[in-house]
């Protein structure tokens, strides 16, 4: 008779190699937005696609199922925070969903997105709206079908089926709820910083800034915050991404503006945030769900604290600002300190959501998130999409695109078909202010640290804390272990306070 630890070995090895196909797609997605020329955007859109159909029909295999039955009731599941326990817990959430999606919509959809992010791109650069709409209203009618298929619950919207698999246990009604609560008190924290009559020297971010010293800059940065790069690598790509394809690979992108330093500095240090997180993921159990990252939320949590709660402080800069003056001496030589502190904290509503600073950056997730809704629920054509989003963006911000480039258009999500990941982005800066404040308790004066150079205290708690343990546990448990406390508002709110209001209050 076989043994449970033999059948359970045996699901491992399955599931494993269902992983494998995933992390291969991942490499030829990564070279697509990368190095790939252009005229091969049709050949990869194909190969996505028979990867995709192929990984779908290894993760979909009966034997599978077979498995978690006989595993069941054995004293594999005797304790439910068992290693054992936790892994067939994830597989079987993710085999239940799998096998709802049919094969053929699979590989279609792979398909598609793969040529819409292309055609995205052309569109965006010519700003033709035209070019991509027929592409996102094939993809809109994709996720429809996705949703119907992988189902939300007599209480639920097909939305909740597509916010699932990026949040999992999660709904947009709870979504909503708590955007509501996070909007209540960052519109006025913003009143009182347009209120201000103290304003930063921007035009310091837009000076001279060579590429060559930007990458080297930006390499250094993500290298002392704990970024490995022997195992992993820093590329261009027009949208900047982390795409973590296995142990010992991990592939981080930015791009670059010769006259905009901010762009590719924290972008860098965004991905590398991220590059962090699956580079602290335990290596033995890659392909299981406890070699996994948590959430897209728990994700973003880990570059959102880098990027900003780290990376915007004075304690930071303390350290990287004379690094910076040397590299960029032209640009910064006579700057002094605190005016380079103001400059990359400065609060101004604009277009481009990746450069929003801290206090405007959670509208614009809660302007896609309402608008990507709209258009699964139906309730927004493509052809009316434009106008949507003009409308509600100089609602929120008092400031309306000139191009569809810098407004519907400047995303790749929607092209890529990431319906439900939007909102991911705003509770990763709720998860990141809340697992500081819990770091800080119990780690001390980590300014002291930061400005010393000195930042593997913070990243081993982080490692100890969130990134070993995968799957273990579900972000909203996650939350609660680590801080003690349910996923509040109230550590974001108190921190742009904070940082901001001495800023422009001359505090």
């Amino acid at each position: 008779m076989t043994s449970p630890q033999d059948l359970y070995q045996e699901l491992l090895a399955i599931v494993g190699r269902a992983a494998l196909l995933e992390s291969s797609a991942a490499v030829l997605g990564w070279d697509r937005e990368t190095y790939m020329p252009a005229h091969g955007a049709e050949h990869r859109a194909n190969q996505l696609s028979l990867l995709s159909g192929i990984h779908h029909q290894a993760a979909t295999d009966d034997r599978i199922g077979e498995l978690l039955d006989a595993l069941k009731d054995s004293e594999l599941n005797d304790s439910s925070e068992a290693d054992s326990a936790v892994n067939q817990r994830e597989i079987r959430r993710r085999y239940d969903r799998n096998c709802r999606l049919p094969r053929d919509l699979v590989e279609e959809t792979a398909r598609v997105t793969a040529l819409a992010q292309h055609h995205w791109a052309e569109a965006r650069q010519a700003d033709d709206y035209q070019v991509f709409s027929p592409w996102l209203e094939n993809i809109i009618r994709l996720k429809q079908e996705e949703a119907a298929v992988v189902g939300y619950g007599a209480d639920g919207t097909p939305y909740d089926a597509l916010l699932d698999e990026y949040e999992p246990q999660t709904t947009s009604r709870e979504i909503a709820d708590v955007f509501g609560r996070l909007r209540a008190k960052l519109v006025p924290l913003l009143d009182r910083i347009r209120g201000s009559e103290r304003t930063p020297d921007a035009s310091i971010l837009f000076r001279e800034y060579p590429v060559d010293q930007q990458k080297k800059f930006g390499r250094l940065a993500a290298q002392s915050i704990g970024f490995n790069f022997d195992a992993g690598r820093l590329d261009v790509a027009a949208h900047p991404f982390c795409s973590g394809t296995g142990p010992g690979d991990c592939r981080l992108t930015t791009r670059y503006d010769p006259h905009f330093f901010s762009g590719s500095f924290f972008g860098t240090l965004h991905e590398a945030g991220h590059g962090l997180y699956e580079q602290g993921l335990p290596s033995e159990a890659w392909g299981t769900p406890l070699g996994h990252s948590v959430s897209l939320g728990i994700h973003e949590s880990q570059s959102r604290l880098w990027e900003n709660i780290v990376g915007r402080s004075r304690a930071f800069w303390l350290h990287f600002f004379s690094q910076a003056q040397s590299f960029f001496p032209d640009a910064l030589k006579k700057t002094s300190l605190d005016d380079f502190l103001f400059a990359i904290n400065s609060v101004q509503p604009s277009l481009i959501r990746v450069e929003a600073d801290e206090v405007t950056y959670n509208l614009h997730i809660m302007l896609r998130f309402d608008i990507e809704r709209e258009l699964i629920a139906g309730n927004l054509a493509v052809d009316d999409l434009p106008g949507a989003w003009n409308e509600r963006f100089h609602s929120d911000f008092g400031i309306t695109p000139d191009t569809d480039a810098d407004g519907c258009m400047q995303d790749i999500h929607w092209s890529a078909g990431l319906f439900g990941y939007f909102p991911t982005y705003a509770l990763g800066n709720m998860y990141a202010s809340q697992f500081f404040d819990t770091a800080v308790d119990q780690l001390g004066d980590l300014d002291a640290q930061f400005a010393a150079g000195e930042f593997g205290s913070l990243l081993g708690w982080l490692r100890e804390k969130i990134h070993k343990l995968g799957q273990r546990l579900p972000a909203g448990r996650l939350v609660q272990s680590v801080t003690g406390q349910p996923l509040s508002d109230e550590p974001l709110i108190r921190h742009l306070n904070e940082r901001f209001l001495p800023l422009y209050q001359g505090a």
